[in-house]
């Protein structure tokens, strides 16, 4: 450190201490606020997450929130897991109908007909299906629910990882929630969770943001469609 501050000078030496305080600062606070976020949110969605579903207090709807699919069109295994989820809160009637909520942003990609056709295959009359095409995220598939298709309270149906956000979420744009989660650790191992695990946490960040500052419109809206 003093071969340093003899070379710079020790104004500079002093300047760039400084600095490096500064920097330490900002990395630590960059760090900290999706740990922070995802610590609040779990916390004020605690009560209202169910890992059982006899656990589930029965509601109207359930709403299932897409997870990809697989280039034959089939759901992703996560995706299968939150259907099959729906299907047996459907069967033991917890819930009456179930909301697909999901992308379909090109013809060839379409996450809620293959939801769809798999809780049709499992024994859910399609009458008791709805299907939001334009569900692109957690936001927007919550804030669709509300406006579009007249939803005020529900079971969400997601992995548990992303069960707290998604409660949070819906519960601040308006809909009385309480969330279902699936196995995601237990089938999929911590490793192959990390990936999923670090982008909630700035999921998290984001939707903060999102349902207590900005509040954006969905990319579409559209008309009125009330689940009856």
């Amino acid at each position: 450190m003093r071969f340093f501050e003899k070379i710079v000078g020790k104004k500079y030496f002093k300047f760039f201490h400084h600095l490096r305080w500064i920097l330490l600062g900002l990395v630590i606070s960059v760090l900290a606020k999706p740990l922070i976020a995802t610590t609040y949110i779990g916390l004020m969605t605690n009560g209202d997450r169910y890992v059982q579903p006899e656990s589930v207090p029965k509601e109207l709807v359930a709403i299932v929130f897409g997870a990809g699919i697989l280039p034959n069109g089939n759901p992703t295994p996560m995706l299968s897991d939150r259907v099959e989820a729906a299907v047996k809160l459907y069967k033991t009637g917890k819930i009456s109908k179930l909301l697909m909520t999901g992308d379909n942003s090109t013809v060839s990609y379409n996450e809620v007909r293959s939801m769809q056709k798999y809780a049709h295959d499992l024994g859910v009359p399609i009458k008791n299906i709805t299907l939001d095409y334009a569900g692109f995220s957690t936001y927007e598939s919550c804030y669709r629910a509300h406006k579009v298709f007249g939803v005020h309270k529900a079971v969400v149906i997601t992995q548990n990882y992303h069960l707290p956000r998604t409660v949070y979420t819906c519960r601040q744009l308006g809909l009385k929630t309480v969330g279902l989660g699936t196995p995601d650790i237990e089938i999929y191992g911590l490793r192959g969770m990390i990936p999923d695990l670090g982008r909630e946490m700035l999921a998290n960040v984001k939707a903060l943001w999102e349902v207590d500052i900005t509040r954006p419109r969905p990319t579409f809206l559209g008309r009125f469609e009330p689940i009856n």
